[in-house]
């Protein structure tokens, strides 16, 4: 095969694989722990399909009661981030799994998906490096993506 053919395959065959998480080395999961860590993994893979940026999931359990986890990205606009969030969202229905709450949606900077369990966070780059979530919560384990 040609190098220019090759090239393709390879970059084709990179884009086919589907970002796994890589499970907290922590982390001895119950039957409800590992549900929820299916769906974050499933929240990832839409995201990752919409060409989310710079995904981050932090695992929140052992400082905070309010959610196991977060998943921050980011989209290059406002239409983006909605893409993510609306691509999130209804790859989660599929599995029977709907947000309590989601706030910011409209005006697309940074919309927040609440699941209890875990909370989606898409923003524009501007908006991510402005609330730092990764700095306010530099604490937390990160989880492999």
């Amino acid at each position: 095969m040609s190098e220019l053919i090759m090239s393709k395959v390879a970059k084709r065959e990179k884009e086919i694989e589907k970002p796994r998480l890589e499970v907290p080395s922590a982390a001895v999961f119950s039957a409800e722990d590992q549900v929820i860590f299916e769906q974050v993994e499933t929240a990832v893979r839409a995201a990752d399909e919409k060409k989310a940026q710079d995904m981050l999931v932090l695992r929140l359990a052992a400082i905070t009661e309010f959610t196991d986890y977060f998943i921050i990205c980011s989209g290059n606009s406002t239409r983006q981030t909605q893409a993510i969030a609306d691509a999130v969202t209804e790859e989660l229905k599929k599995v029977k799994t709907r947000p309590m709450h989601t706030e910011g949606y409209n005006n697309g900077e940074w919309i927040l998906i609440d699941y209890g369990a875990f909370v989606v966070h898409v923003f524009t780059e501007k908006s991510r490096r402005f609330y730092d979530l990764e700095r306010l919560w530099r604490d937390a384990e990160r989880v492999e993506v």
